[in-house]
């Protein structure tokens, strides 16, 4: 069972998808998704008996377009350098603490989307991440209580503009629709491997391939050091870091054009594609 957000004539909903049907929860919403609250993102700790007795109408998939899984008032928070192969790559050295950045929810399309090449920089990469959904929040959550804050995982492309990046990290981390999310959550609790395998391809190719446990700061430790200086709550979104393999780093440097096709696949949970087009 998957949890979803999704749009048709103008309207958001939002439902469990089994298979090729959506078990869709409440009513239709007239606006678009990136204003429309995603109350099912909000109550991940709940059991989808309880989720279930909202059930409005079943709907096929075909029907609807796919919206990024995300809440409007959620947070957004990115883990940086966060595989020891990527930190190699660019040749730092591994930190003692996680690094953070945040991404602005307007940055980010859905699975299916294009992803845009901005038309001032040719210098667009990629990045893919496990992304972890809170389930319940907290401040200050000890170590060994953290696990059980995580309400879901989703599929992440951090799109990024390297050029803009060399002198502003939030400018480029956060290009209008360089980047994705989706195409929808899977609860904890339906998560099938606790070290799912990451993998990224460009155009068919693997670019990147890692497994969870290569993760510098494991998911515990990133929800534990993010509640020191933020309350998590119950919708944010944590993408916890990229495997090496990004293009910036090859001989010659890789970047994603118009015409590309970049995926990104996470065991137990599916995969996110996305069409590259230039921005008008």
């Amino acid at each position: 069972m998957k949890i979803v957000k999704f749009s048709r004539d103008g309207s958001t909903g939002q439902g469990l998808l089994d298979g090729d049907r959506i078990e869709m929860i409440g009513p239709w919403v007239e606006g678009d998704p990136a204003d429309v609250p995603f109350d099912l993102s909000r109550r991940l700790d709940q059991s989808l008996d309880a989720l279930r007795q909202g059930v409005s109408e079943t709907i096929a998939l075909s029907s609807v377009r796919l919206a990024p899984p995300i809440d409007p008032r959620a947070k957004i928070l990115c883990v940086g350098m966060n595989y020891r192969d990527h930190v190699s790559e660019i040749k730092l050295d591994v930190a003692e603490t996680p690094t953070f950045f945040q991404r602005y929810a307007d940055s980010l399309v859905a699975d299916g989307e294009p992803v845009l090449r901005p038309g001032i920089s040719e210098t667009f990469d990629y990045e893919g991440e496990i992304a972890i959904i809170i389930g319940k929040g907290g401040r200050h959550i000890p170590l060994e209580d953290a696990l059980g804050h995580v309400g879901g995982y989703s599929c992440f492309m951090d799109g990024s503009v390297r050029q803009y990046q060399r002198h502003s990290l939030t400018a480029g981390k956060n290009f209008h629709r360089s980047g994705s999310m989706g195409p929808w959550i899977v609860p904890a609790a339906a998560m099938t491997t606790g070290n799912p395998l990451l993998q990224t391809r460009l155009n068919g190719e693997v670019m990147q391939s890692a497994r969870a446990e290569q993760l510098i700061f494991d998911i515990p430790h990133i929800i534990e050091y993010c509640s020191r200086f933020t309350p998590l709550r119950p919708g944010d979104v944590i993408a916890t870091g990229t495997p090496g393999g990004v293009g910036s780093r090859r001989e010659p440097p890789l970047w994603m054009k118009p015409g590309d096709r970049i995926e990104v696949e996470i065991e137990g949970i599916g995969i996110l594609a996305n069409p590259v087009e230039d921005e008008d």
